[in-house]
């Protein structure tokens, strides 16, 4: 339990650096550096929500439904990665461009409420589509999808829940106390869409 807690803290702050980076530099340069965060992931074997939602166990050896202990296991590792997003945005507010972060930040936040939450939802399904993709490439000796698959789903607009935390973590506080209640809705259907598009090859392919 302490391993997969400090494991996925380490996760979350390699996630937040490189969503420092694209906050700093918001064009295809930024969306390949965010690459680092989910190749830092992969390489040292951190767990990250999004790169264990497709690969969790859903049934034990002998069959039987373990879809609650899954689950348990998922959020335990997200609290982890918010964690460690938390710990880089409070770092990233001391830097003398932090004023620019937060307003890019929260123009993405904007850009996400303005859809609203179900289709924020919707979209990060394709995010975690692709994450499980270029995960099981990398597994399998070929790392070099990550550079391709992070910058598809930020040019594509699909949302990543541990990206978009990192974001929301560094908007502006006025701002986001004043969204709190539409930011509470939000981010659920993104944690879900990431995981229905995760697990798409295991519901559909079996």
């Amino acid at each position: 339990m302490k391993e997969t807690l400090r494991s996925s803290i380490l996760s979350g702050i390699a996630v937040g650096i490189a969503g420092w980076g694209y906050l700093a530099c918001t064009n295809i340069i930024g969306a390949v550096l965010f690459s680092f965060g989910l190749l830092t992931v992969v390489n040292y074997k951190l767990k990250l929500y999004t790169g264990t939602a497709g690969f969790v166990a859903l049934r034990t050896d002998e069959g039987k439904s373990r879809w609650l202990g899954a689950i348990g296991e998922l959020l335990f590792i997200l609290a982890g990665n918010i964690v460690g997003c938390l710990l880089v945005s409070l770092l990233s507010r001391m830097s003398p461009s932090a004023e620019a972060l937060g307003a890019t930040a929260q123009g993405i936040l904007e850009s996400r409420l303005n859809i609203g939450a179900l289709r924020a939802g919707l979209l990060a399904i394709g995010c975690g589509f692709i994450m499980t993709t270029v995960v099981t490439f990398a597994r399998e000796g070929k790392p070099l999808a990550l550079l391709f698959g992070v910058p598809l789903f930020i040019n594509c607009g699909f949302p990543h829940c541990l990206a978009d935390a990192f974001y929301y973590l560094t908007v502006p506080t006025a701002y986001t106390l004043e969204h709190l209640a539409e930011v509470a809705v939000l981010y659920p259907c993104l944690v879900i869409g990431n995981f229905v598009g995760c697990n798409l090859y295991r519901f559909i392919k079996r």
